[in-house]
């Protein structure tokens, strides 16, 4: 299984059900996010937006999966079904959201399926670890430190897990986070409060008790 950043997906054939993404030339660069003006055709508007958000989806499903493996397979059979869905493109209104509502839901579906192995741990150059606004200068200080951010996110409740990876990974809204768990928006806001709360604790104790809206 190719790990994240891996060459991009392409357009299948016309009248194609692809069992896997074919590669394409040219890995795409760090930080994507879907481009101002998207294709007018559907399959390709899709193929684009998938893109740009594939490293944060499979970073954020290795997260709730537990293994690169899983996580692969999980964005996989979100990008089929996105794709058997494309006809309906022009009516999301936000194809990034979407299509992390999708994987989300093919995450659930590989933990409930009697082939789901057993979570291993989380490999140290897989992870994209949630975005920060800190200096230039400034940096996590060891792999000590980044051991146990990445291990105190595994140790979140599910709900907090899934809202904090979706808010940092998916860059999504808390309106769009409460829409594809079909929670409201204060609950959705209380739960990232709440792991943010739990990771301050790792990273900065004596910041823990601050929150962010």
């Amino acid at each position: 299984m190719a790990k994240p950043g891996a060459p991009p997906i392409v357009r299948p054939s016309a009248g194609t059900d692809p069992a896997a993404p074919a590669p394409a030339v040219g890995p795409p660069s760090a930080g994507n996010r879907p481009g101002p003006a998207a294709p007018a055709d559907p399959g390709e508007a899709l193929v684009a937006t998938f893109n740009a958000v594939r490293d944060e989806l499979v970073s954020t499903l290795l997260y709730l999966l537990g293994n690169a493996d899983d996580a692969q397979d999980a964005a996989q059979e979100a990008f089929l079904k996105c794709w058997r869905a494309r006809a309906t493109v022009p009516d999301v209104q936000n194809l990034r959201a979407w299509i992390f509502r999708v994987g989300l839901n093919a995450a659930k579906d590989h933990q409930r399926s009697a082939w789901n192995r057993k979570s291993r741990p989380l490999p140290e150059d897989d992870v994209m670890l949630p975005t920060r606004d800190d200096g230039p200068g400034t940096a996590v200080e060891d792999q000590e430190t980044l051991d146990r951010l990445r291990h105190a996110i595994t140790e979140l409740r599910q709900d907090e897990k899934e809202v904090f990876l979706l808010r940092q990974n998916g860059d999504l809204t808390y309106e769009q986070i409460a829409e594809i768990r079909n929670a409201p928006v204060g609950t959705v806001k209380t739960q990232m409060r709440t792991a943010l709360i739990k990771l301050r604790k790792v990273l900065n104790p004596a910041g823990a008790d601050q929150s962010e809206e």
